[in-house]
């Protein structure tokens, strides 16, 4: 079933929205995770309000618009609302290979400007995402670690479609830059 007609049939009958649960549930954990909600409790719980507000919300879904987006954008808006309620700074982020991330964040022609060892490690790579501005981290994380497209990007940040096509260059920029500086200092 695609995610239109599962939130169809979960309007229809309660029972479907656990196949939404199941469905999303590792992968909004994921993203909250590397948004910086690391403590496995707080995930669970971030987790868990999400769900909620989307059970609550479920009728209020246009079902001519991506379901996706829309979970995501509850997502990242629990994160934000957690990061709020706590006070606390994001903890880093969830970054499994260095190697595979910069081979894929970076084409042909950003390679001319990266002029650091493909070896960085994961916790480098941490620590370069926690030094960019939010607005940057999180259209990267977005786009490379969701595997989310521009449109879906804009949807889920609700900023057009240009300024995250802006923002993931300039985030690119700003990543390379700081792992740059990384290596220079080992």
């Amino acid at each position: 079933m695609s995610d239109e007609e599962l939130v169809a049939a979960a309007l229809q009958e309660q029972a479907f929205f656990g196949d939404i649960v199941e469905r999303y549930q590792e992968k909004l954990l994921r993203y909250i995770n590397r948004l910086g909600v690391r403590n496995k409790e707080d995930g669970e719980d971030v987790l868990q309000e999400i769900f909620v507000k989307v059970y609550r919300n479920l009728n209020g879904f246009d079902q001519s618009l991506s379901f996706s987006s829309w979970i995501y954008r509850i997502a990242h808006n629990e994160a934000i609302s957690w990061y709020r309620k706590r006070s606390v700074r994001p903890e880093g982020h969830l970054v499994d290979d260095g190697e595979v991330l910069l081979g894929f964040m970076f084409t042909e022609e950003d390679s001319s400007e990266v002029d650091f060892d493909k070896t960085i490690n994961a916790e480098e790579i941490n620590g370069a995402l926690n030094q960019l501005d939010e607005k940057y981290r999180t259209v990267l994380i977005l786009r490379f670690f969701e595997h989310k497209e521009y449109d879906e990007i804009s949807d889920i940040l609700k900023i057009p479609i240009g300024s995250v096509g802006t923002l993931v260059h300039r985030g690119k920029k700003r990543l390379a830059n700081h792992l740059n500086q990384e290596t220079l200092r080992l």
